[in-house]
């Protein structure tokens, strides 16, 4: 397993769920939320990658169940190429087909209601995204996920 901290974002159309690991690539936690309105919000995520000193930056890429790409799936990869050109460090696109059914899931399990999900989902979701990539490279050996350039329509 390599050393170093991940940042795991689950990119939505309204916000971006933003998840960090430990520099042992063991937990994935909860970091923050970053309003996609925000006229800086690249400005932040490659902050983000900066101050963190992250080895690499995990983003979902939501395909449909029958694994096509949809509308979700090329913004996820316009802000993924947005962020690796401003950036050192690799971006790749990790498969989250169900990780917010998944994130919901986890959340009412919890007791928390629709309206209190909002704050925290994305978030979640990242979560979910960021901590799957540790377990597949834990388990295989191998980095997870592809490069955007490997992303085919």
């Amino acid at each position: 397993m390599r050393r170093g901290v991940r940042l795991g974002l689950d990119i939505g159309t309204v916000r971006i769920g933003v998840a960090v690991s430990d520099v042992e690539g063991i937990l994935a936690t909860p970091h923050s939320t970053v309003q996609r309105s925000a006229d800086n919000y690249e400005e932040q995520l490659r902050g983000l990658c900066e101050r963190l000193d992250v080895l690499e930056v995990l983003v979902g890429l939501p395909l449909a169940l029958s694994g096509s790409m949809t509308a979700s799936t090329r913004d996820a990869l316009a802000v993924a190429s947005a962020l690796q050109s401003q950036i050192n460090v690799d971006v790749r696109m990790i498969d989250e087909r169900l990780t917010t059914v998944s994130a919901h899931s986890a959340l009412r399990q919890v007791g928390k209601k629709q309206k209190q999900t909002r704050q925290v989902i994305d978030q979640v979701a990242a979560v979910l995204i960021l901590q799957h990539s540790l377990e597949i490279e834990r388990a295989q050996g191998t980095v997870p996920g592809k490069l955007i350039g490997d992303i085919q329509d």
